[in-house]
């Protein structure tokens, strides 16, 4: 029954891009040009689920998965694969990945079941390395598409699975301080043209960007998540502060720094 499901939405999806019948602006897709509705696609189930908008949540997940039987339709049109080859490719994954499910491998614990999950993607990188010809990095397939803040935790994690981190806190919040230090010293040097000094700046920021990735993974928390819940923070409680200056007739223009920070005190209390 589920496999006639998928057969009706393949079939669906095989019309949309039909040359004779079929949509117009299905038909015109190209791998390339698809990739940017499926980043939104994936947002957008994000969205719903910090929302707990489970309703919604269902549609977003039927989007995401449309993106998938898209993406197959165009490969098999050109005889690169179709949508059971990748649901073949994902099933041999998953089972070759956890051998203490499907098989009779057993581990300590968590940790050693993450340690051979990461041996099993490491296997897979030096298998990929050969086949493309080329020297072998464990930053290997680390999709340069990736929001930079996600791509930074990622690349961070692959050193530490290595040994080169720090093993204790006090280094890794030494180098943000270290950091912090020398973004200041670009923005208050008077040696460098206006371009120049921008150009330190932003190299410097970004290293303290990277720096403040790295203590939230030490912290053993996902820099996306809590930037994520950092940012929903701000936004409700900029939206209270509207609220009370408008209460007291007023605009956000209206009012001085000092005013609206008294607010903003105000509202962090509640």
């Amino acid at each position: 029954m589920k496999s006639i499901k998928i057969e009706k939405l393949l079939n669906i999806m095989e019309q949309l891009r039909d040359p004779e019948g079929g949509c117009p602006w299905d038909r015109k897709q190209t791998f390339e040009s698809i990739v940017s509705h499926t980043i939104e696609e994936a947002y957008e189930v994000a969205d719903a689920i910090e929302q707990k908008d489970f309703n919604e949540l269902k549609g977003e997940l039927g989007d995401l998965l449309f993106q998938v039987v898209f993406y197959a339709q165009l490969a098999k049109e050109q005889n690169l694969f179709e949508f059971q080859d990748i649901i073949d490719t994902l099933s041999e994954k998953l089972i070759r990945r956890h051998p203490h499910v499907f098989s009779s491998a057993e581990f300590a614990d968590e940790q050693a079941v993450d340690a051979n999950w990461e041996a099993e993607k490491e296997k897979e990188r030096a298998l990929k390395a050969q086949s493309d010809n080329k020297a072998e990095s464990v930053l290997d397939n680390i999709p340069l598409a990736l929001p930079a803040l996600n791509r930074a935790y990622k690349i961070q994690k692959r050193c530490a699975n290595v040994g080169f981190d720090w093993k204790t806190l006090p280094p890794v919040v030494d180098k943000i301080k270290e950091e912090i230090d020398e973004v200041l010293f670009e923005v208050q040097r008077d040696d460098l043209n206006d371009q120049q000094r921008q150009v330190r700046i932003e190299d410097e920021l970004g290293d303290l960007l990277f720096a403040n990735v790295n203590l939230v993974r030490h912290l053993h928390c996902n820099p996306e998540k809590v930037l994520r819940q950092a940012n929903h923070k701000f936004e409700k409680r900029f939206r209270l502060v509207e609220l009370a200056v408008l209460k007291q007739g007023k605009q956000m223009s209206d009012c001085s720094l000092e005013e609206l920070e008294d607010i903003w005190q105000e509202i962090k209390k509640l």
